[in-house]
């Protein structure tokens, strides 16, 4: 039988980008193929919203292609032919169209660039892989720029990016007169302060839902099918952004490190999801921001936009920079052999820390949490704790709706855990109650008191803090950032930081129980 399909391209589930050149031209030779695989679904346990989301923006996306024109099949998680993997579906589909080229878009996980790489070495047919058309960057732009020089730092390469790509700039010069803003950004919730209610979208995945219990896959957290909240299209992500950029962008640099027991999303954009996917491209929603910022006549304050600027083009392509000039090397890092289980009460927040408790409790119910929530509470806990790096991945990766690996591991055993022996930061991320207090309001019904160091009731985040610092000073006492921490600890008599240093280890041994 004479099939029309001589080219098979296939569509990965983050590479829902409708402005790819692919789609310029309608072509009926052309089969698009967009799958949805247990192999995607169960290398970790992804939070329930997260697959449905992922699910239900992949099937809108194949809708929307065939409604221009192009030739698309989708293939669900129950369809009998389905078999679960990429390369095998792929197979299945060359040699019943008779396909004469397979082509892709480069994954952005290492993972699955191998995997392709390897399938199409063995096919006895044209293949091509495409740019996805996304990134600012290529892979190998980071290491080019560092190339010679010691360090990474990302503000250099924060920098440079901004000036290559004219973004905010005076000629050489920022705008605002300086690059950075950060010293503004670090504000409290004041306590009457009620941010602007959130954006949140009603749409029904009760399809993608039942596929997904049907199939018996291990998921975690809760979700309302019938009325689910994120964007699952690219209309709805240009609305979330549009939203943002009126609503949030005024006040996200003042209260970015902001966390509050009641508010879960603040003025963050939350539109990580849709970026990750490629609804949404990094240039459109720069472009936007400061659209918005020059309509406003300058109401909207520099540090604002500038905290928000950095956070796309500094940190999001500097951590896809580092996933693919240290990779697959990185995902086995643990500088400080942490060997110890993640605490159980990371899969149902109860656990009597109120700030881990709120972190925990509303990532579960929201499959979000903003990146102080996972730098300093989920994260600066696990790394006081010394918890295996492979497991706070196996964590950080299947709670969040936008956490796919290229950015997820580089912020969780780089930055966060410091695993990396400080490839990403200059310093590991770690902070006692008093840092936590600062920017929240967790502490103020907390079982624990805030100021305690030792004692039944004493926060665990304070002892902990300097049992870390004590337990490694062989690998850190020569950093320059922390050379005060050990001025501190070394001037504390040696009875209070044999005290410290015991309450630490009871917590440790019981981190059931906290």
């Amino acid at each position: 039988m004479q099939h029309k399909y001589k080219t098979l391209r296939l569509i990965l589930g983050d590479q829902l980008n409708l402005q790819h050149s692919w789609y310029n031209e309608r072509d009926s030779t052309v089969l698009y193929v967009i799958m949805e695989l247990r192999t995607e679904t169960d290398y970790v346990w992804h939070h329930i919203q997260k697959i449905c989301a992922f699910f239900a923006a992949m099937e809108n996306f194949a809708d929307l292609l065939k409604s221009k024109g192009h030739e698309v099949l989708y293939l669900k998680l129950d369809n009998p032919s389905n078999r679960q993997n990429f390369e095998d579906n792929s197979e299945d589909l060359i040699k019943k169209y008779n396909i004469q080229k397979f082509e892709y878009q480069l994954p952005d996980e290492f993972r699955l660039d191998k995997d392709l790489r390897t399938f199409c070495d063995k096919l006895p047919i044209a293949t091509q892989a495409y740019d996805t058309e996304h990134f600012y960057t290529d892979r190998e732009e980071l290491g080019s720029f560092f190339s010679g020089k010691k360090g990474l730092l990302m503000e250099n390469f924060y920098r440079e990016m901004r000036k290559k790509h004219n973004i905010l700039m005076h000629g050489e010069k920022p705008v605002g007169g300086k690059w950075n803003f950060d010293e503004e950004n670090r504000s409290k919730l004041p306590k009457k302060h009620k941010p602007n209610a959130t954006i949140l979208f009603d749409n029904n995945v009760q399809q993608q839902y039942d596929r997904i219990i049907e199939a018996k896959i291990k998921t975690i957290g809760t979700t309302n099918s019938a009325h689910f909240f994120w964007p699952i299209d690219r209309q709805q992500a240009i609305e979330m952004l549009n939203y943002f950029t009126k609503s949030c962008l005024p006040l996200f640099g003042t209260f970015q490190d902001a966390m509050h027991a009641e508010e879960w999303a603040i003025y963050h954009s939350r539109l990580s999801f849709a970026m990750n996917t490629k609804m949404l491209s990094p240039k459109e929603v720069v472009n936007a921001a400061i659209d918005s910022w020059e309509k406003s006549e300058k109401q909207i304050t520099i540090n604002q936009l500038e905290g928000f600027i950095r956070q796309i083009i500094g940190w999001r392509e500097y951590m896809r920079g580092i996933y693919w000039l240290k990779m697959p090397d990185f995902e086995k890092m643990n500088y400080f052999n942490h060997q110890r289980k993640l605490p159980g009460w990371y899969w149902t927040g109860n656990t009597k820390m109120n700030c881990l408790k709120h972190s925990i409790k509303q990532s579960l119910d929201y499959a979000y949490a903003h990146h102080i929530q996972r730098l300093m509470i989920t994260g600066n806990f696990a790394l006081l704790a010394g918890i295996n790096p492979d497991e706070v991945d196996f964590w950080y990766l299947g709670i969040y709706i936008d956490a796919i690996q290229w950015v997820e591991i580089t912020n969780t055993r780089g930055m966060s855990q410091y695993a990396d022996g400080g490839i990403t930061g200059s310093k590991p991320y770690t902070a006692s109650a008093n840092y936590i207090h600062k920017q929240s309001n967790y502490c103020e019904s907390c079982h624990y008191d805030r100021k305690e160091k030792t004692g039944d009731n004493a926060c665990p985040f304070n002892s902990l803090y300097w049992n870390f610092h004590d337990l490694h000073r062989d690998k850190l006492s020569l950093n320059f950032r922390l050379s005060g921490v050990y001025r501190i600890w070394d001037k504390k008599s040696s009875e209070e930081r044999e005290a410290i240093l015991h309450q630490a280890g009871y917590y440790l041994d019981h981190l059931e129980e906290l």
